[in-house]
């Protein structure tokens, strides 16, 4: 275990101090179980470490997670396998354009034998919902998620029903150059606390995939990999209890909050990070230190994440879309001009 530095210990209160003690103390439990999730990930998975990495984040951060990948990739593949090694409840929606908001959130119907309305819940009640091709369905189905991804609850005919405190939304979406998908709209991508991007694999990685799945036209069966739960609930809580403790210094507070108000006055950008973005990528630079085995955050924590958190939220604008300007490469020069502390 890494000591934090002596300026950060002496600028820091007495309960940051305490906090930080804390995560060391459940800091070898925690990272048994990260490492115990990563083995059991790579029982199915060829790779995709990067994806796996950020979606420990996710998780320890009590957000949400888009993966965006052109089809046959393996992201419904790694979604199932990573919720497969949780002791948790596991629901799936395909996303399709028939699909309705009642079919995600479920509702009220009358039952004639009682004569009253009951509720039938939909998948969305349940601890890890993965949202398949998201994108594959309408702007109005889309929205269905969006009180439930940030209130963990859900409305139906004006009563508010509360989701399961470990609830995360692992979605997968096609590229929206493709036919058929409909673009995310701004709300509903700034929800997601990360937005990650899977490539393809290295020839080396492709020949394993072969090996290893060639020989099935189907997906394949999780339970054939012998994937194990790795943690429980209490111990899920326990880590993400640990991350928001981690100790977050002022000059990496004012990091953040710097390369957040810099995506507002570029003028490749129509449209910078809110605050809300801010918190965001303070909270995954805390997972991102804890993944480490700091009790503290430092400034690679936050280029290790600023990326996968911020890119989504940003918009660029008209003339910058025309020049071939992505918001990636604007927030990579952004990194490079924001000073960082040291």
């Amino acid at each position: 275990m890494e000591n934090e530095p002596a300026d950060h210990l002496s600028s820091g209160a007495g309960a940051d101090n305490e906090a930080a003690r804390d995560f060391c103390s459940r800091s070898e439990e925690i990272r048994a179980a990260v490492t115990g999730l990563r083995q059991q990930v790579a029982r199915v998975i060829v790779g995709q470490d990067r994806v796996v990495n950020l979606l420990l984040v996710a998780l320890l951060s009590e957000g949400h997670v888009l993966l965006e990948g052109v089809p046959g990739t393996a992201k419904t593949l790694i979604a199932r396998t990573f919720a497969a090694a949780l002791s948790l409840d596991f629901r799936r929606i395909q996303f399709t354009p028939d699909l309705m908001p009642g079919d995600v959130i479920g509702t009220n119907l009358f039952n004639f034998q009682t004569g009253a309305f009951a509720l039938t819940k939909g998948p969305v009640f349940t601890d890890v919902l993965l949202a398949d091709e998201i994108n594959r369905t309408p702007p109005k189905t889309q929205a269905a998620l969006l009180e439930a991804m940030q209130e963990r609850a859900v409305t139906i005919d004006g009563r508010s029903h509360p989701l399961p405190g470990e609830f995360l939304v692992i979605a997968t979406q096609n590229p929206i150059e493709q036919e058929g998908t409909y673009p995310l709209p701004e709300a509903q991508l700034d929800r997601f606390l990360l937005k990650v991007r899977i490539g393809y694999p290295s020839r080396p990685e492709e020949l394993e995939i072969v090996r290893r799945h060639g020989h099935r036209t189907a997906m394949p069966r999780i339970p054939d990999f012998g994937v194990e739960p790795v943690a429980d609930r209490a111990l899920l809580s326990a880590a993400r209890q640990a991350v928001a403790a981690i100790r977050l210094s002022d000059p990496v507070a004012e990091y953040v909050v710097d390369l957040v108000r810099a995506t507002r006055e570029h003028p490749s950008l129509s449209f910078g990070a809110s605050p809300r973005a801010a918190n965001m990528l303070a909270v995954a630079a805390r997972a991102a230190a804890a993944l480490a085995g700091r009790g503290f955050s430092i400034p690679d924590d936050v280029k290790a994440v600023a990326e996968t958190v911020l890119c989504h939220r940003l918009v660029v604008s008209p003339h910058a879309q025309i020049e071939g300007v992505t918001a990636g490469a604007v927030l990579r020069k952004i990194i490079e001009e924001v000073p960082a502390p040291r």
